[in-house]
């Protein structure tokens, strides 16, 4: 019986072959294009997973109010959190802390230095928390002291060529005094997969030495309740409810902080959330988070993009089933009148839908294996080996494939099977009214989704092209920036600094450099509570502050509304700062001129001398800070160069032998300001051409379904085309007949596609501080391609159809 069907089954396949492989390419895009989204999203959100107590680890996260009003969101919060949190809850198991330091390494052994700066200050407890794999090394004892540092095998190699390095030496040139770094451990390589890089981690003892040395207390890296640069990990534990430890931080958070009384003189309040380590990959884009991190809702709605596409596959099976049902309808009554049970029936058609599906998924799975290599460039990232998803996505796959193979099977299986013989035999046969509507039911939905993925793919490119293309406010084209020198000694660095700006200006391709303790593209951690002190009762405002030298604000050509730039004829100017206005309103001043000459205060009182109008800092998915620039001219962060154009690699080969002289011990590391800052938009840009991808692929499938139909439905009516074309009808009324029914279907799903696009869309937007606005014409012209799309496809079949012979059509007769 079983060979019977399957001889039947291709017997069937193989008459229709057109039919047959429309049916399987659309299919084969659709399962690939979900293969492919799947390992994307399963990727995404597998990062932290590797943890074995990631569902228990939380990170502290700070919000802080000024009379009620947000002033900023941070991913980072205060030292003292995780001991107090020890100390006063039972629930909590451990804590770790990590405060970021880029560190300038050298082996003495080999004189090999490089600048390192994705590693951190940690406490021991680390090594456990963070999922540390060490390959060498006591884990209970590789962070207990001063002076211990554990690094991956991979800056092993890059330092001593081997990862047998236990008990040697990395010497951290750029610390005041140079501190001296025994290795105690080596791990495995971070895995990439996590919202931490990690190439080393130092001890938190050696971050708190370095503090006494440097004069601070070293107390406040346990205790201080302020200073806000610290990643606070907690660890709950087993059977700890998340929902209810939270509601335990306002308490807290009042406890030790809002009851302060500088909080309540300066009406400053704090509000502590945690978020899951799972989470903050995809959940957590606030102030200092440790690396970019991806977007929740882009992946959220790639996975519905998946699923829409394999239903769009399956929405043609259906539709071109069902069409072929007068085809087949004579098939199925000569098998019923000679004893076909219509259980037997059904058997046979679930057997030709399983069959079409089991050669689409095996095509599909070659496809993927041959473009996962170009997909993972697309993304920027290896999202998989092979076919590797997490056994989570490989069942959802699965149900989604045997739950989607039945149910597209069923319906035409059942429909065909349900067929009276003696009115199929007797010519008497038609097309059901309801098996019609659902076809155009179906064809609605499919152009409806269509109408939605052009729209999508247009405001996904107006918004990345607005990013890109919008005026910053600041001129960081031709830019240079080198990182600044770390090796040389406060004492002396002035009388370097000086010397290598004014030698690096003779070189012709340098038209100017500045120096400050940020650049563009870059977050600023320096931030100060300041307070006016004409406006005393409006309490402090957090600023966050950039350091310069004079040349800064002419080179990167910033506006000034009001006042003055920094200059060397007034000597007050190293107690003078300058606002953007942003900063106006927190300081209570009206208006630009209103600040000028004021005085500010957090803890140095400064004269406000000039007002700059905002610029983006930061790219357009964040908003403008209030700003605070002062006069730091031994910053030693970020040299900025303005160059010629004509001659670049030269320039910068010369402005390498200068620094060789100037700053031996210190790599010559940089790269160009527009290109860096432009970085910022990868992942958005990325978005936008994965979506367009799988729009233009699912728009693809219902023309698929769309050619399937109009040529089916207009075998249907050979000779209606046949007797009009005798009575008169010209080619263009023809084709107008012909293609009219579906073209007003794709008219409605147009109507019913562009509320819903817009909603959305508009969704999608609000993830950005500065965004487009979406025009009406979008949908116009979303709809006008559709529909074009649709035009084109029916076409090709109608004018076929027209141009042919009808005595050949009506010889029947």
């Amino acid at each position: 019986m079983i060979k019977n069907f399957l001889n039947i089954s291709f017997r069937n396949l193989t008459k229709r072959k057109g039919y047959t492989a429309l049916n399987i390419l659309g299919l084969t895009i659709g399962i690939a294009c979900c293969l492919l989204i799947f390992q994307y999203v399963s990727y995404e959100r597998s990062y932290d997973s590797f943890q074995k107590n990631s569902s228990r680890i939380v990170r502290i996260r700070l919000d802080q109010f000024k009379q009620g009003k947000i002033m900023w969101q941070s991913a980072t919060s205060y030292p003292a959190f995780g001991p107090l949190m020890k100390k006063d809850y039972p629930e909590v198991e451990q804590y770790c802390r990590l405060i970021d330091d880029e560190l300038l390494l050298s082996n003495d052994e080999k004189n090999v230095k490089f600048s390192e700066k994705k590693g951190y200050y940690a406490d021991p407890s680390s090594v456990d928390m963070l999922g540390v794999q060490l390959l060498s090394g006591n884990r209970s004892s590789a962070l207990n002291a001063p002076g211990k540092m554990i690094i991956s095998e991979s800056m092993a190699k890059k330092y001593f060529g081997t990862d047998d390095v236990i008990g040697k030496t990395l010497i951290a040139r750029n610390q005041n005094p140079v501190q001296n770094l025994q290795i105690t451990g080596v791990f495995k390589d971070y895995p990439k997969n996590s919202h931490l890089i990690i190439d080393y981690l130092v001890s938190y003892d050696t971050f708190r030495e370095q503090l006494k040395k440097g004069g601070d207390n070293e107390d406040s890296a346990n205790t201080a309740i302020g200073w806000y640069d610290f990643y606070n990990y907690i660890q709950l534990k087993p059977g700890t409810d998340l929902q209810k430890f939270q509601a335990k931080m306002p308490a807290f958070a009042d406890k030790y902080i809002n009851s302060k009384k500088n909080r309540k003189a300066n009406n400053i309040t704090d509000q502590l959330y945690i978020i899951p380590l799972s989470d903050i990959y995809l959940n957590s884009n606030y102030n200092q988070e440790a690396e970019v991190n991806g977007n929740g809702g882009a992946v959220n709605f790639m996975f519905l993009i998946g699923f829409i596409i394999m239903a769009i596959a399956w929405i043609n099976y259906i539709n071109l089933s069902t069409a072929r049902s007068v085809e087949r309808a004579k098939e199925v009554g000569v098998r019923k009148v000679l004893g076909a049970a219509k259980a037997t029936l059904v058997k046979q058609f679930m057997l030709e839908n399983a069959l079409l599906n089991i050669i689409a998924i095996i095509l599909a799975g070659v496809a993927v294996a041959i473009l996962t290599p170009w997909f993972n460039t697309l993304m920027g990232k290896d999202v998989s080996t092979g076919f590797s998803m997490s056994a989570k996505y490989w069942l959802i796959f699965s149900g989604i494939f045997i739950s989607g193979t039945l149910l597209s099977g069923l319906y035409p299986a059942f429909i065909l099977s349900d067929y009276k013989p003696v009115a199929v035999l007797k010519g008497a046969f038609k097309n059901t009214s309801g098996g019609l509507v659902l076809r155009k039911g179906l064809i609605i939905v499919q152009f409806g989704i269509s109408v939605v993925l052009i729209a999508g793919t247009i405001i996904v490119y107006q918004q990345v092209n607005f990013m890109r293309n919008q005026k910053l406010g600041v001129n960081i084209s031709q830019t240079l920036v080198l990182d600044g020198a770390q090796t040389v000694a406060d004492s002396i660095y002035w009388s370097t600094l000086q010397p290598f700006k004014n030698e690096v200006l003779k070189n012709s391709g340098v038209k100017g450099m500045t120096i400050s303790t940020s650049v563009m593209g870059k977050e600023i951690y320096w931030t100060s509570g300041f307070k006016s002190l004409s406006h005393a009762e409006l309490g402090a405002a957090t600023l966050y502050r950039l350091g310069v030298d004079y040349d800064f604000i002419p080179q990167f050509q910033l506006k000034l509304l009001a006042g003055r730039n920094f200059s060397k004829d007034f000597k007050t100017d190293e107690h003078a700062a300058i606002l953007n206005d942003r900063a106006l309103a927190q300081m209570g001043f009206k208006d630009p001129n209103d600040a000028i000459g004021k005085k500010i205060s957090a803890g140095d009182t400064l004269t406000v001398i000039g007002v700059v109008q905002s610029f983006h800092h930061l790219g357009l998915q964040k908003p403008i800070d209030p700003q605070i620039i002062t006069l730091r001219l031994n910053s030693s962060q970020a040299y900025s160069l303005k160059l010629q154009t004509s001659d670049l690699q030269g320039t910068i080969a010369g402005i390498k032998g200068i620094w060789s002289r100037y700053f031996p011990n210190d790599p010559f590391n940089y790269y160009f300001l527009d290109d860096d800052f432009n970085t910022q938009y990868q992942s958005d840009q990325r978005f936008g051409q994965m979506f367009t991808l799988f729009a233009f692929l699912a728009i693809l499938i219902a023309c698929f379904g769309l050619v399937g139909l109009s040529a089916y439905n207009i075998l249907q009516r050979t000779k209606e085309v046949g007797i009009r074309k005798v009575l008169g009808a010209s080619t263009q009324n023809v084709v107008f007949i012909l293609s009219k029914d579906f073209l007003l279907l794709v008219i409605i799903s147009f109507v019913i596609a562009a509320p819903v696009s817009w909603l959305v869309m508009h969704h999608w937007l609000q993830d950005f501080a500065y965004r487009i606005d979406i025009s009406w014409w979008v949908f116009g012209i979303a709809g006008l391609i559709a529909f074009l799309i649709a035009l084109s496809t029916i076409s090709f079949q109608a004018i076929k159809a027209a141009f042919a012979n009808p005595v050949k059509s009506l010889r029947s007769e």
